[in-house]
């Protein structure tokens, strides 16, 4: 390490080197043509980096037509050299590539419209309710409450865009807001958390209905342990997969996943040394759609964090712990945002990874079959001796929706924040479809389990859960692009669930 700050130090009083001008340097991670290539970026180093760095990270335009992804340093040159080196170290451990030193020019920022600023989150929530109204669902797609600084919240629409034409549109909206008393202007884009979106403004709304459809065969008796002190709400009785029913031995469902992955192995698009897990439960015919390697144990990585806030709300429910402000905050950072040290500050407050477990195994026993938490998010952010089978996941989702679990309403509310998902965004399944997700990735893994909520003309619902999991055996070589590709094979397998769910219940 030392050696390498001597280089640096020598490389940058060279004469004529860009580097020995004064001014303020930046970190830059990531440039690329498509800003949604750079959101995910985005996620993968949040998960991974100090908070601090974390916070401060900033997508940014450049006249050539790419968006790029800064640590707004504003350092100098040693002291973004020195930081470099840091940084470069925590990145090659996850796989990824090498950050650089870039002055502090060449980009622009980019560019909110905001409708109102302030301390009052409810107000906020009502103007966005308006302001929803007034400009429609797709304004509304994008419309967010952010928290700013402290306790002060901001109403925008997440335009990402330049200063000119985002002042444009702000013109734009206020003069269709203008007899409506709503004014605009405009900020600069600071990835600030986000604590309100359309998929909580929807999940808000109780004027929509989910409809239950019995299922063919009745679930068989059930087996396995029986939890010596039952945590399920009202006792009610644990969650169970249904098998779907026989048609030559697969569901239309798990046919077209299977057809889809061998085509993308036949090209070379997932390679040998991976493994795919698939599957996808109806929670309106209550029945399983597709099960492929549901058994299988995979790596948990992130998508292990809803199980261990379940370990936490059960010790609420007992009267052993209390979820005020602070456990709030730590619980919307471990599941929004995937911050690893509010995860071990959860864990640390159940007792640690082995008691996170123990309630698992013991009181839910009959959801979690192979779910192993032994180790608290190392540095780096990259767990792999956490594991899970697919099945559990589905039949944690199941037990959620069902509201079996201690503190159901606020795990659902919870894993609804807005944030990038692997199993919507970005996928051609209609505006208006309620998510309820949790992402996880690794140097090997790349995966999303969770409910989506789509809905019919009628403004009728039905719930289904999916689970898609891809496993290397071995690190890419190019880590970044592997998790962009993998990331878009689980979106077109949701896509294709979507696709067969909207023929059985004529969605949208």
């Amino acid at each position: 390490m030392f050696a390498r700050v001597i280089f640096l130090l020598c490389f940058l009083v060279l004469p004529g080197q860009a580097f020995s001008q004064p001014g303020q340097y930046d970190l830059a991670y990531l440039w690329d043509k498509s800003l949604d290539n750079v959101l995910d970026y985005q996620n993968q180093l949040e998960e991974i980096l100090e908070p601090e760095i974390a916070r401060n990270l900033r997508i940014v335009g450049r006249r050539q037509g790419d968006f790029g992804l800064i640590y707004d340093h504003n350092g100098t040159a040693l002291s973004s050299a020195q930081l470099m080196i840091q940084q470069n170290e925590i990145l090659r451990k996850a796989g990824l590539a090498d950050c650089l030193v870039v002055e502090d020019k060449g980009y622009y920022q980019l560019y909110n419209v905001s409708y109102g600023l302030g301390p009052n989150l409810e107000s906020l929530k009502k103007k966005y309710n308006r302001v929803y109204s007034y400009l429609g669902s797709e304004v509304g797609k994008n419309l967010f409450i952010e928290q700013t600084t402290g306790d002060n919240y901001t109403l925008i629409y997440r335009r990402r865009g330049d200063r000119s034409s985002t002042y444009k549109v702000a013109q734009k909206h206020a003069t269709l807001l203008k007899h409506k008393g709503i004014s605009t202007t405009i900020i600069v884009e600071k990835n600030n958390p986000v604590v309100f979106g359309e998929s909580s403004h929807l999940n808000d709304d109780a004027s929509f209905e989910t409809i239950t459809i019995a299922a063919k065969k009745k679930p068989a008796a059930a087996k396995g342990i029986i939890p010596p002190e039952p945590a399920y709400k009202n006792n009610a009785d644990p969650p169970k997969i249904i098998k779907a029913s026989s048609n030559a031995g697969r569901k239309e469902v798990e046919q077209a996943i299977e057809t889809f992955i061998k085509e993308l192995r036949s090209k070379g698009k997932i390679s040998s040394d991976e493994r795919t897990g698939w599957m996808v439960y109806d929670l309106t015919k209550r029945e399983s759609l597709a099960e492929i390697n549901g058994d299988m144990r995979f790596q948990a990585a992130s998508m292990i964090k809803p199980f261990v806030a379940l370990a936490f709300f059960h010790r609420v429910q007992q009267g052993e712990l209390i979820y005020g402000p602070k456990s709030r905050r730590n619980m919307e950072q471990m599941i929004q945002r995937s911050n690893n040290g509010a995860t071990n500050w959860v864990m640390r407050m159940v007792g640690g990874p082995a008691r996170c477990e123990e309630i698992l195994r013991t009181h839910y026993g009959d959801i979690f079959k192979n779910t192993v938490i032994t180790e608290y998010i190392p540095p780096g952010g990259k767990t792999y001796k956490n594991v899970a089978l697919p099945s559990d996941y589905i039949r944690f989702l199941q037990a959620l929706w069902d509201d079996q679990l201690p503190h159901s309403k606020e795990i659902r509310r919870l894993m609804s924040l807005p944030g990038r998902d692997r199993l919507y965004d970005r996928t051609p399944i209609p505006q208006g479809t309620l998510v309820y997700n949790k992402t996880g990735s690794t140097a090997y893994l790349c995966g999303d389990m969770g409910i989506l909520v789509p809905r019919d003309k009628s403004g009728n619902r039905y719930p289904y859960a999916l689970v898609g999991i891809i496993q290397r055996s071995s690190r890419p070589s190019n880590y970044g692009d592997w998790m962009l590709t993998r990331g878009n094979v689980i979106r077109e397998v949701s896509t294709l669930v979507y696709q067969e769910m909207k023929k059985q219940y004529r969605l949208l």
